[in-house]
């Protein structure tokens, strides 16, 4: 890892740390179906039951937790030690794991399947494809991806959520930009949806899911 990752992978890990006990309050009423759930329940349904799946960036474990209601064989796996704490406390039947998704302790090819929710929002964009190359090596061919973030343009930067002395940039993306890198990667698109934002939940940008598989017959 070079130190500019180092840089803003230690900054992340700093974050939500710091959060953690406050975030996973302020998401409580979603333990039983995150926000999207249905995209996320249609994802599901096109990976089936064969095969492990790695929600990459799993926070507090609620996304987990529902793909593993949907009857995937799921495991979570984050940076943040304080996130995994209240991902284990609260879900102690499912697997969690700390490390980084730019640097998976996972053999090649081994996933039918991988979820990024929300969680590619913290990498520069120069680092994405090395990001998503990593996520094409630990897929098995014609393994599925899914990954959500906000869309736009310019970043949102909180300094000091709930009072605490921290500060992290939120990136936004635009969703044919993040198509172009998936399928540099090595991914076919299969599917892209864009949603408005829902400002009575107090988001302030729209809300972009893409789907894509890596292609048979690649590493």
């Amino acid at each position: 890892m070079t130190s500019a990752e180092a840089g803003f992978v230690s900054s992340t890990r700093r974050f939500y740390d710091a959060i953690a006990e406050d975030y996973a309050e302020m998401f409580a009423g979603e333990r039983a179906e995150p926000r999207d759930g249905a995209v996320l329940a249609g994802f599901a349904e096109l990976v089936g039951g064969g095969g492990q799946v790695a929600d990459l960036g799993c926070g507090p474990g609620r996304t987990t937790a529902y793909l593993a209601s949907l009857g995937l064989d799921v495991f979570g796996l984050d940076l943040s030690e304080s996130m995994l704490a209240i991902a284990r406390r609260e879900n102690p039947g499912l697997r969690f794991r700390q490390g980084s998704m730019l640097e998976l302790d996972i053999p090649d090819g081994t996933l039918a399947a991988a979820v990024s929710w929300y969680s590619s929002i913290h990498t520069p964009v120069d680092r994405l494809p090395f990001l998503f190359a990593e996520f094409h090596r630990v897929l098995a061919p014609g393994g599925y991806l899914l990954l959500a973030f906000q869309a736009g343009d310019q970043p949102l930067t909180l300094d000091r959520p709930f009072g605490h002395p921290v500060t992290l940039d939120f990136e936004r993306r635009r969703p044919e930009a993040m198509a172009e890198l998936l399928e540099a990667a090595g991914f076919r698109l299969r599917s892209r949806t864009v949603r408005e934002a829902e400002e009575e939940l107090g988001e302030s940008a729209a809300q972009a899911f893409l789907i894509a598989r890596k292609l048979v017959g690649t590493l």
